[in-house]
């Protein structure tokens, strides 16, 4: 009696193990691919609990998200015989999970050798402007560099962004007074079209005082009053001495002033006789 429940222990042993080895789980973002000694076996597994044949099925489970893989910076020469070290990011996902398994060996690292590849490729075939400020052009550039391999490996390369171009120290400092002198030539003629219109603006003022003596008049009262408020000081003006005579002009005769009447001009004095007396000795 011992002897038969000690079999049927390690019966219900094997069985458990037999089943434990049979039973596999798929994630939902995975999907599994079944190798039967090395032949692929039935359709692709949908996530969910699967059943495998032990020993002699082999389960493999692809994943099926976007991948994120960042491509180390790569170092070359421009178009234009600048040395650039440029570095960027792939995103991709896996749309065929049998040819991930059956055509490649490791899709991750072939993607990752593609994308350096292509990535050297474009710096050779750019020039800096184009890697600093056109960027968009070069990353469709590069995705379809890298997806036209990645097709037949049943990956599709979502999209690609360049990061970062590392510059030599003495191109920066190049480019820096490259944009210096931009921004000062730009000062310039921004300071000389001010200039110009100016200009324009104060030769339609003389045209129009010219025409209008008064408002010049004004003109010059309205300066001295904002001069006057704003340096809190006293001011000589000096008047014009034609219109001084103007107004002497049409001042009448009746309104003379003591200041103004003739005067009579003095004599000279003619000795006395004590005067005479005292000189003519």
């Amino acid at each position: 009696m011992d002897v038969v429940l000690a079999v049927l222990a390690i019966l219900a042993l094997v069985v458990l193990v037999l089943l434990g080895a049979s039973v596999r789980v798929v994630t939902q973002f995975e999907k599994g691919v079944l190798l039967r000694f090395g032949r692929l076996r039935g359709e692709v597994r949908e996530p969910g609990l699967t059943f495998i044949a032990p020993v002699a099925d082999r389960l493999h489970k692809v994943n099926m998200q976007v991948i994120t893989m960042p491509v180390p910076a790569q170092e070359g020469i421009t178009r234009d015989n600048v040395t650039v070290k440029v570095d960027a990011v792939v995103y991709f996902k896996v749309f065929d999970p049998v040819r991930v398994v059956v055509g490649v060996q490791s899709y991750e690292a072939a993607i990752a050798q593609v994308a350096q590849a292509s990535l050297r490729s474009i710096i050779g075939k750019s020039e800096l402007d184009d890697l600093l400020s056109n960027r968009e052009r070069l990353n469709q550039g590069l995705e379809l560099m890298l997806d036209s391999p990645a097709v037949d490996w049943g990956i599709h390369i979502d999209r690609v962004d360049i990061k970062d171009v590392a510059l030599p120290e003495s191109m920066k400092r190049s480019m820096s007074r490259q944009a210096e002198a931009e921004r000062e030539r730009r000062s310039r003629v921004i300071t000389a079209e001010g200039e110009l219109q100016a200009s324009e603006k104060l030769a339609q003022a003389a045209e129009v005082m010219a025409a209008h003596p008064a408002a010049l008049q004004l003109r010059l009262l309205q300066t001295v009053v904002e001069v006057a408020a704003e340096k809190n000081s006293t001011l000589v003006l000096p008047f014009p001495v034609e219109l001084l005579r103007f107004l002497e002009r049409a001042t009448p005769d009746a309104g003379t002033t003591p200041s103004t009447a003739e005067v009579p001009e003095p004599r000279a004095a003619v000795p006395g006789p004590a005067a005479r007396g005292a000189n003519g000795r």
